[in-house]
């Protein structure tokens, strides 16, 4: 197969038996776009509706009946900490008050809709899923960490594109994803390369990795997930068991070499998942592990050096300086 560099975005190819898609690096898992209509529209909106709030912190949920009210406790908010809460339950109302009026045009049917009796509700709709889209960038992932603003565009998107464009622009998103993941992947083997504490760490990473990939590009529709999340769950459960090869080591340097190397597996396992599930990119939580990863390679003790400092030398010196300070002249 010829270098990716020369791969045009959006190249098609059966790759094992799969139907294949390339964008940005990568061959993703390519499905057919359904029919365009309406109907259609509906279901992928109210699909991406229950995905968007699957991710995003709880309480924001609030129907589109209560919008008002919403809107009213985020207006006359005062605290900051609190109105950025109060913010995303605003962008949650809007959101399902756009998605109801789009059930209302469902029920108009396509034909009066093309006609332009229910313009006026294709023209609200939007505008709320718009206004959501803003709003949306108060809203935290469920993690706490930083929000996922690529969630709260794709039901616009979803709205206001053909069918198939919307597609393409999953598949760059799944791209991104993926690029995420190999981001991470790759900075925790290079930190855990040569380790004295978790010496299997980097084909336990590699695999979770893998599964993570297979998970982002596998529609929960596709009779194959009976296949791809076991794998996932079970790389993830294998990754995050490991746990560092000695434990009663008297090293000062080793000991906290071992409790950040479990620590930055478990955050790392965590962040690859929040991705994968997800299936957008979370750049900024991304960068911050990254820089971690780095920072936990340059302090990190030589494997061969791990118990050179010892906690009873250290205490045998402070013996003897307090024995000479406590000492007649």
């Amino acid at each position: 197969m010829e270098s990716s560099e020369n791969i045009p975005n959006g190249t098609e190819c059966d790759i094992d038996g799969k139907s294949c898609v390339f964008y940005d690096g990568y061959w993703i898992k390519r499905y057919e776009p359904m029919e365009d209509n309406l109907e259609t529209k509906k279901t992928l909106i109210e699909a991406l509706t229950r995905r968007l709030f699957n991710h995003v912190e709880h309480g924001i949920n609030m129907p589109g009946h209560r919008l008002d009210e919403a809107r009213k406790a985020y207006e006359e908010e005062d605290d900051p900490a609190r109105k950025r809460v109060k913010g995303a339950m605003l962008a949650g109302a809007l959101f399902n008050r756009g998605t109801d009026i789009f059930r209302e045009l469902v029920k108009l049917g396509e034909d009066e809709v093309k006609a332009g009796r229910g313009r006026e509700m294709l023209h609200e709709c939007g505008q709320y899923l718009l206004q959501a889209l803003d709003m949306g960038k108060m809203v935290r992932h469920r993690s706490g960490d930083e929000g996922i603003d690529e969630l709260w565009g794709e039901p616009f998107r979803a709205f206001s594109v053909p069918i198939s464009s919307f597609y393409e622009t999953r598949y760059l998103k799944i791209a991104q994803t993926m690029h995420d993941i190999d981001r991470i992947s790759d900075a925790m083997n290079h930190a855990f390369t040569s380790s004295y504490f978790f010496p299997n760490a980097e084909v336990l990473i590699g695999e979770f990795a893998e599964a993570a990939k297979l998970k982002s590009e596998t529609l929960r529709t596709d009779p194959v997930i009976f296949d791809v999340w076991p794998k996932f769950v079970v790389a993830g459960e294998r990754l995050l068991e490991l746990a560092p090869a000695e434990k009663t080591n008297n090293s000062c340097t080793a000991c906290w070499e071992a409790d950040e190397g479990s620590r930055l597996i478990k955050e790392g396992a965590c962040l690859i998942t929040h991705i994968a599930r997800a299936r957008v990119p979370m750049p900024k939580s991304a960068k911050q592990f990254v820089e971690r990863c780095y920072a936990y390679t340059k302090c990190r003790m030589p494997a061969a050096s791990s118990d050179s400092i010892e906690l009873k030398s250290l205490a045998d010196r402070h013996g003897r300086l307090k024995a000479e300070a406590i000492s007649p002249r």
